[in-house]
């Protein structure tokens, strides 16, 4: 994530990109924009603000050589002064335009621009912002004519959040440059994320923790919600969170040993996870650092709810990983012959 309390838009340039499925072709600038003071101070933070909270950074990619890849090579380019800023940003359009394979991809305004003074972790850098707007909202417009006012719909940019937009620091760790990626309209992530930009996620922390909690995560639904029940289910994700919150290294044979009781059920995980990291083309590593950015967004996707065919519903505490087992107890009622959960408290609210 970045900070933007600080930054500056130093140029910004607005072409319009086309889509070759279905003829429409692009429609360039010459010249970059002129700002007046309202539109400036309302297009920074609009442009800025998506990053904020984004939290999972990226790397560039490229099968053979990363110094092949495309946007990788025109931001390194508009990084320099002596650049010409419009053309190389032509460049980056005509990229994005071929791209567009699909009829369902859309047309759509692209703005260039190079920030200054981004903030990422304590130090400052220039920015490269790539951003597509596909989708305009129809508003009204009232204007004076013959001493009356009129009105008339028109279709602008709703200034709350951008369609699709990358952002590329002038900073490198040993995994190539730092790029932050948004995109709500996830219908196309495959054009955006890996056809125009081609970036994947770098080897660090982040990348362990997220890969790791979404093993468990689908091994919980997949082989202990249908094999043990819905609390059995809630408590490993219950003691999944718990281990990752207690511990700033993750030893997986640690974990194994903390989170199961019997040994079939690690016998279960270890045979699915070697599944999962070949269905997923992922590593889950032995030993990594605890990302706690990565942690806090992880555990936000995690359900610990027991649905019953019954039209009932028992909510667990995922920070709460003994109250289950201590609090909850499921049986079977033979003369109903139906399966029963049993919980004790003392208050209700």
């Amino acid at each position: 994530m970045i900070k933007r309390h600080k930054a500056s838009i130093k140029s910004c340039i607005i072409h319009k990109v086309g889509n070759k499925f279905n003829g429409t072709k692009n429609a360039f600038s010459d010249a970059i924009v002129h700002f007046d003071e309202a539109t400036y101070n309302l297009m920074l933070p609009y442009l800025l603000k998506p990053f904020v909270s984004v939290a999972e950074s990226y790397r560039f990619h490229h099968h053979s050589d990363v110094g092949l890849n495309e946007i990788n090579t025109y931001s390194e380019q508009l990084f320099k002064d002596d650049v010409d800023f419009v053309e190389v940003s032509k460049h980056i359009v005509t990229h994005l335009f071929e791209q567009s394979n699909s009829a369902q991809i859309k047309t759509g305004d692209v703005l260039i621009c190079h920030f200054e003074n981004v903030q990422y972790e304590d130090y400052f850098t220039d920015a490269i912002g790539i951003f597509k707007i596909e989708n305009k909202t129809e508003f009204f417009q009232t204007y004076l004519e013959d001493n009356n006012y009129d009105i008339l719909v028109q279709k602008g940019i709703q200034a709350k959040k951008v369609d699709k937009g990358c952002l590329i620091l002038n900073t490198s760790d040993m995994e190539g440059k730092i790029v932050f990626s948004v995109d709500n309209n996830t219908y196309d992530t495959q054009y955006w994320i890996k056809s125009f930009l081609s970036i994947k996620y770098p080897d660090d922390s982040n990348q362990h923790t997220k890969n790791c909690i979404e093993l468990c995560r689908e091994f919980s639904k997949e082989v202990l919600q249908p094999n043990f029940g819905g609390q059995e289910q809630s408590n490993f994700l219950a003691k999944t969170v718990d281990f990752f919150k207690e511990n700033e290294i993750i030893n997986i044979d640690t974990f194994k040993e903390e989170v199961f009781d019997e040994e079939d059920k690690i016998q279960l995980f270890e045979d699915y996870k070697k599944t999962y990291e070949s269905d997923n083309k992922v590593l889950i590593r032995n030993q990594f650092d605890v990302s706690e950015i990565a942690l806090k967004k992880q555990k936000q996707k995690i359900k610990t709810e027991i649905k019953l065919d019954t039209n009932i519903q028992i909510r667990l505490d995922v920070d709460a990983p003994d109250a289950s087992a201590e609090y909850l107890e499921r049986g079977y009622d033979e003369e109903k012959k139906m399966h029963f959960y049993k919980v004790f408290f003392n208050d209700e609210s």
